[in-house]
């Protein structure tokens, strides 16, 4: 263990006298509370990062030591279920032990040494976790896929990445080996299986096999631990690359307690419904695990409403995760019907959540829907956190320690209530929790920033209370007749009225205003049959009636699904392709509000 960490640890174990001090003296924190706060004070930039960080070695194996120690309540560290009935519960000393076997299999079988990168493309299976931790030990690089990639989705990925190695279940061997060839950098392919495949080499059986002693690679806080492929909405998807303190430490502060956005605590069951894919998955990991939270996990291999209420009124999950587009489905069902005895915080993100499903949510539940914004590029930016007064519709205020603020093109501060471009100041202090760069994109890493900031790519305005709000990103906003339109809004605007089950809104050509606005609307079931005529008419009057009439849509198409990412985001930019084909789309031009 790291020196300065190992000295924490004793010292706090060594000084642990129940919760009362000496006289006049506030009482200590207990233990484990004194080394999260330690991290907590490097996430909060009040302490400088360590030279020498290794997340698996100096926040799992400290927890391992507290958990023997009794610092720890008796709930698992992992806990895995599948829809029939099996469970896989690891403490910290177990998931240590299991990782550190794994970390053999990837140093031995597959022969990654600190740097080499290795693709994991699993589905919601225990061994993402181990292989993921595993990674960590090794100072091997992890690359998570989402399990619908397609051949040329692997293709495209093995090939910018170089990966050394690829770990995957049955149903993507097929794909891997059909593309396999044309990638030279790939040497091993791992196997999560309990059947064998010719050219693969399976995980399980030599997980069985392999010792539990391994020593930790000594990482910098600066080496990296995992590369997104960013799902953007435009042009090929792009490598991000974060280190071990960027997400290892980034997540501490957003994921504590005390008025913060996921308040979690070493007696939380936190579930997050997202992909292995996607980076909320990592997010979880980064998040939970510092504070000692245990990560519940639920095979889901589908997305079914029903399914994920009897999960929260089956098992004792204090804090939920999910994307809007999942508590919309939730909300259509009749949640009085369900107890949630545990739950007791909810969080989502990934995309703009409506005011409606808020108020159905809270108003079934009596929870409230706590609204994070972020990008693969960095950890939280926004949140509504624990605590705070929530403005229905707001991403939330800034996030510490990111300065974020809502600049015009050149980088120039805007005054509350001008929309502008969400940014964060990367100058003169780089933040220690955000990306290193774009891998082998250095026009892209240098053209997103501008002046002082790092500009997101979305746009919003903050109000005078400093929270933000999100109006769509830059590509997307539409100007109609020199009025400048967010997407989210009027998709707000439709969720809010019965018929629609989800929607996208993009620009399409007008020969009189330049571009008008249209929605592609998926219908809920029971409006399906109506006339398309009329519920045309009935929604572009509800949309004038809930938002600035010169927003409502003046086209409209009811269709069967919308174009996503891999990772679920709408896709408009496919939507607004479509619209103007070989037409060329109008100039954005300055904002002017």
């Amino acid at each position: 263990m790291r020196l300065w960490l190992r000295e924490l640890v004793l010292h706090a174990l060594r000084n642990a006298r129940g919760i009362c001090g000496s006289h006049g003296q506030p009482p200590p924190l207990p233990v484990p509370e004194k080394i999260v706060a330690t991290w907590d004070a490097i996430s909060l930039g009040r302490q400088p990062v360590p030279e020498y960080f290794n997340f698996a070695h100096d926040v799992l194996d400290a927890w391992s030591q507290l958990e023997k120690a009794g610092h720890r309540p008796p709930i698992p560290a992992f806990w895995w279920v599948d829809g029939t009935g099996a469970e896989v519960k690891w403490s910290f000393e177990e998931l240590g032990e299991q990782s550190r076997k794994a970390a053999n299999v990837l140093e031995g079988a597959c022969g990654l040494q600190p740097g080499d990168r290795m693709m994991l493309v699993l589905p919601r299976l225990p061994e993402w976790w181990l292989v993921s931790v595993a990674c960590m030990r090794t100072g091997a690089i992890m690359i998570p896929g989402i399990s619908q990639l397609t051949e040329k989705d692997l293709k495209f990925r093995l090939q910018a990445s170089r990966a050394k190695a690829i770990i995957t279940s049955d149903s993507l061997a097929p794909r891997v080996d059909a593309i396999s060839s044309d990638c030279p950098s790939l040497q091993t392919k791992l196997l999560v299986s309990d059947s064998y495949r010719p050219g693969w080499i399976n995980f399980r059986e030599l997980l069985r096999e392999a010792s539990t002693e391994h020593n930790c690679a000594r990482t910098r806080s600066q080496d990296p631990v995992a590369v997104y492929f960013t799902s953007g909405t435009t042009g090929a998807p792009k490598m991000v690359e974060h280190t071990q303190a960027s997400y290892g430490l980034g997540f501490v502060a957003s994921g504590r307690y005390q008025g913060r956005w996921v308040a979690l605590t070493k007696s939380d069951i936190f579930w997050n419904t997202t992909d292995t894919g996607w980076v909320k998955a990592a997010w979880t990991l980064f998040s939970a695990w510092p504070n000692g939270s245990c990560i519940f996990v639920h095979e889901l291999p589908r997305v079914d409403a029903k399914f994920i209420l009897n999960t929260l009124s089956r098992f004792p999950i204090t804090t939920l995760c999910c994307v809007p587009t999942i508590f919309r489905l939730l909300v259509q069902e009749d949640l009085t019907r369900y107890q949630f005895q545990s739950l007791r915080h909810c969080v989502t993100g990934g995309e703009a959540l409506t005011p409606d499903v808020r108020e159905k949510w809270k108003s079934q539940t009596g929870l409230e829907l706590h609204e994070g914004y972020g990008q693969s590029e960095t950890v939280l930016i926004c949140a509504n956190p624990k605590g705070m007064k929530i403005k229905s519709g707001s991403m939330g205020k800034a996030s510490p320690p990111y300065d974020v603020q809502v600049v015009d093109e050149e980088g120039n501060i805007l005054p509350p209530g001008e929309e502008g471009n969400v940014a964060i100041r990367v100058r003169p202090t780089r933040p220690f929790c955000f990306f290193t760069c774009y891998l082998d994109n250095p026009e892209k890493t240098a053209a997103s920033e501008r002046g002082d900031f790092y500009i997101t790519g979305d746009r919003a305005h903050m109000d005078k209370d400093g929270y933000f709000w999100f109006m769509g990103r830059n590509d997307d906003v539409i100007n109609s007749s020199s009025y400048r339109i967010g997407p989210v809004e009027v998709e707000s605007a439709l969720a809010e009225h019965p018929a629609v089950l989800e929607s996208a809104v993009v620009s399409s050509p007008d020969p009189i205003r330049g571009e008008v606005v249209k929605a592609f609307i998926v219908l809920s079931p029971a409006y399906s049959s109506h006339d398309p005529e009329k519920l045309t008419q009935e929604l572009q009057e509800h949309v004038k009636r809930v938002t600035a009439p010169y927003k409502y849509p003046r086209k409209m198409a009811f269709v069967s699904e919308l174009p996503k990412t891999v990772s679920g985001k709408i896709q408009r930019s496919k939507l607004r392709s479509q619209e103007w084909g070989n037409e060329k789309q109008p100039q954005k031009g300055p904002i002017s509000l």
